[in-house]
């Protein structure tokens, strides 16, 4: 989250209406803890394959992102069998499926 003192559940609202006033498709897989989830991305490009990222924080803090998966891009059956393991090891990890052909983390914070 950028700012702690949000709950996790407002945090990614903000973010899915700018999606949705961007007319990007998003579909929400798994609602995390409302409070404190975190949060992992799948970002799809129709054809081409997805990207799994996972959100964390940096070493100073701030808000990082980094694959879940040692391949950039893989098949969509193997990215959703690592988000059904994720869910049943932490059913709080909120998911976003997030449609974009060019695999944009519209989400605060780089990749690491």
């Amino acid at each position: 989250m950028s700012d702690d003192n949000l709950p996790t559940a407002l945090w990614i609202e903000g973010h899915l209406r700018q999606l949705a006033t961007q007319a990007v498709p998003y579909y929400i897989v798994n609602r995390g803890n409302h409070a404190s989830g975190t949060l992992m991305l799948k970002l799809c490009s129709p054809g081409q394959g997805c990207k799994l990222l996972q959100q964390q924080r940096d070493l100073d803090g701030n808000m990082a992102w980094t694959n879940a998966l040692p391949q950039d891009v893989v098949e969509e059956a193997k990215a959703d069998d690592y988000i059904r393991r994720t869910i049943l090891r932490d059913p709080d990890v909120w998911i976003i499926e997030i449609e974009d052909k060019n695999y944009a983390n519209t989400f605060e914070g780089k990749i690491i």
